[in-house]
């Protein structure tokens, strides 16, 4: 699945609905379900605050399914990070004055079972992230 869409605050939603519906034929729980739209919400934001700074830009959301996996990517072509590292560190923000808590990618981590961000200054960031969906684990 490939959905890409204007950033804009407005589309977070919607690709997290989106996300959500590709996900759902994996039977997933509801806890499952939860989990993966937050984590797409908080990619999705990053993508329009932080790679952006709210200016136009698309953002791309591409999700595969391989057997109990889902595997989302999250692209956009802004501004990159300069420091990956530090970024991902808990409660880092590089836009204080807006009150962000810092916590985009500690959410992922937890909610997602891998997380892996590449970056590059100038030309935008990419946010790959995997759940296993152990109710399927369990039948097999």
């Amino acid at each position: 699945m490939r959905l890409e869409f204007l950033s804009k605050s407005t589309n977070e939603s919607f690709a997290r609905v989106v996300v959500a519906a590709f996900a759902s034929q994996l039977d997933p729980t509801i806890e499952e379900l939860s989990d993966i739209k937050t984590a797409v919400s908080e990619a999705v934001t990053n993508a329009i605050i932080h790679g952006y700074e709210y200016s136009e830009g698309i953002v791309i959301v591409e999700s595969t399914i391989q057997g109990n996996r889902i595997e989302i990517i999250v692209e956009d072509k802004g501004k990159g990070i300069d420091d990956v590292q530090k970024a991902m560190e808990p409660f880092y923000t590089s836009k204080p004055d807006l009150e962000r808590s810092g916590m985009g990618f500690t959410v992922m981590e937890t909610f997602m079972d891998e997380l892996m961000v590449e970056s590059q200054l100038g030309n935008g960031t990419k946010v790959k992230m995997a759940k296993i969906f152990e109710s399927l684990v369990d039948e097999e």
